[in-house]
C-alpha cells in the first residue's frame, strides 16, 4: 500500500531497521536511533542502485515522491540519476569558485602590490556594497551587460553617478583578469557605452582669493587641536603636496640641512623631490622634537606605528569651520597653490606643474623628472612661503613680476 503521512508520523523505531515502502521504487528507511531516511531504488545499465532522496519530515511525502518522479525521468531519457546529481554537484561547486565576487576578490588580491592599500580598500568596499549583493554570487560566464547596467543604475538613482561610472570600470577590470586567467571570453562593460549620462566634473574644494587664504592662514594658527595636526595643517599649503603624500612622509626621507623632501609617489611611479623654505623647515625642526624618534611625521594618536588618518586634515578644517565640501579640502591646497602662483606671483605653468609632481611631458616629449627646473622651483618654494606669510600677516600684496619664473 502507498504511504500516508500518518503512517510516517506514527512509525516508531525497532531494534531493526525498516522498510516502509511507497510505490515505484520508492521507500523510507526507518533506523534504529528514530532517523527517517528517503530512498530510491533503480536499476541502470544492468545494475542495482540505491539514491538517497532527503530525510522526513523536511522532505515530505510528496516532495519525496516528486523526486522520485524527476529520477524517474531521468532513467526513461537513458540518464542514470545518481551520476547526474554528482555531475550537477560539481558543476555547483564549479561555478561558485568561478562566481564573479570570488574573481574580483582574487583580482584584488592579486593587484595589491601594485596599488595603495586605501584604493584595494576602496574598491572592495564599493563592491561590497554595491555589486556583490546583486551579481557577486553570478558565475561571471553569465554576467551580461544589463546586469552591470542594473547595478550602474541602482547606484545613480541615489546620486551617485561617478561612483556608478568608476563601478563598472572596476567590475570591468575584474573582468580582464577573468580573461587573462582564462575564466572568461569577454568583457561585457564596454557595451554599456553612453548607457548612464557622464558624471559631471567636480573638482577639489579650494579657496583661491588672496584674501580669504589669509583668513585660512590666520585660523589655522589658532588651531586648538594635536601640535601633530596642527603641524600638518601648517605645511599644507607651504608645501602643497597630495595629502596622503603628506601624512605618510616619513623622517628618513627628509634632509633638514639640505632643506629637501624626497619621495615616491606611487600614483605617478616617479621620485619626487620638495624643497623647503625656511618656514616649512622651522615647523619641522619643532614637529621632530616630538615625533623624529618614530617612523612617521605625523604618527596616528592609535600608535605610532601607523600615520595618522587620512580624514584627520579635513577634520582640523571642520572644526575651524570650514565647509570641506564647498570651501577648503587638504587636496585643495594644490589648487590654491597653482592658481595663486601663476596668477598672482607669475611664476611660469611648467615650474608649477613640475613641483605639483603632474607627468605632463614638455616640449621634447620628456615626463616629469625629480631635478628638472630645480633653482626655480627652490625660489618659488620660498617665495610662496614668504608670500603665504605677508597674507597671514594681512599685508596688502603687490605681485613681484619675474620671481621663480
Amino acid at each position: 500500500m502507498a504511504l500516508t503521512d500518518t503512517v510516517l508520523r506514527n512509525a516508531k523505531p525497532t531494534d531493526k531497521p525498516v522498510r516502509l515502502t511507497d510505490d515505484g521504487g520508492l521507500y523510507l528507511l526507518l533506523g534504529t536511533s528514530g532517523s527517517k531516511w528517503w530512498r530510491f531504488d533503480y536499476r541502470y545499465d544492468g545494475k542495482r542502485k540505491t539514491l538517497s532522496m532527503g530525510v522526513y519530515p523536511d522532505v515530505s511525502l510528496k516532495d519525496a515522491r516528486q523526486r522520485r518522479d524527476d529520477a524517474r525521468k531521468l532513467l526513461a531519457n537513458g540518464v542514470d540519476p545518481g551520476e547526474n546529481r554528482k555531475a550537477t554537484k560539481a558543476a555547483k561547486v564549479e561555478r561558485s569558485a568561478n562566481s564573479f565576487e570570488v574573481l574580483c576578490r582574487e583580482w584584488l588580491e592579486q593587484r595589491k602590490d601594485t596599488v595603495e592599500p586605501a584604493q584595494t580598500a576602496k574598491t572592495l568596499a564599493r563592491m561590497e556594497k554595491d555589486v556583490f549583493p546583486w551579481i557577486g554570487g553570478k558565475a561571471i560566464t553569465e554576467i551580461t551587460a544589463p546586469d552591470v547596467l542594473s547595478v550602474m543604475r541602482r547606484m545613480d538613482e541615489r546620486g551617485a553617478r561617478y561612483t556608478a561610472h568608476r563601478v563598472r570600470s572596476e567590475i570591468s577590470r575584474a573582468f580582464r583578469y577573468a580573461i587573462a586567467t582564462g575564466r572568461a571570453e569577454r568583457d561585457p562593460c564596454p557595451d554599456l557605452k553612453g548607457a548612464i549620462p557622464p558624471a559631471k566634473a567636480t573638482h577639489f574644494a579650494s579657496i583661491t582669493e588672496p584674501s580669504a587664504v589669509g583668513e585660512l592662514l590666520r585660523a589655522i594658527d589658532g588651531f586648538r587641536g594635536t601640535f601633530v595636526v596642527k603641524s600638518a595643517l601648517l605645511l599644507s599649503p607651504m608645501l602643497f603636496t597630495r595629502p596622503g603624500e603628506l601624512r605618510k612622509a616619513e623622517w628618513d626621507s627628509f634632509n633638514l640641512d639640505k632643506a629637501e623632501w624626497r619621495y615616491f609617489i606611487n600614483k605617478t611611479k616617479t621620485e619626487h623631490l620638495v624643497p623647503l623654505a625656511t618656514q616649512a623647515v622651522t615647523v619641522l625642526q619643532e614637529l621632530q622634537a616630538l615625533t623624529g624618534t618614530g617612523r612617521y611625521l605625523f604618527p596616528s594618536a592609535r600608535g605610532t606605528d601607523r600615520p595618522m588618518s587620512d580624514a584627520a586634515v579635513n577634520a582640523a578644517l571642520r572644526r575651524l569651520g570650514y565647509d570641506t565640501k564647498e570651501e577648503i579640502t587638504g587636496h585643495g591646497f594644490r589648487a590654491m597653490a597653482r592658481t595663486i602662483l601663476h596668477e598672482e606671483l607669475h611664476v611660469k605653468p611648467e615650474v608649477i606643474e613640475h613641483q605639483l609632481a603632474h607627468t605632463v611631458p614638455d616640449a621634447l616629449g620628456t615626463a616629469y623628472n625629480r631635478t628638472k627646473f630645480l633653482k626655480e622651483r627652490k625660489a618659488m618654494m620660498q617665495l610662496w612661503a614668504d608670500y603665504l606669510d605677508k597674507l597671514k600677516a594681512g599685508a596688502e600684496i603687490i605681485p613681484l613680476h619675474g620671481n621663480a619664473a
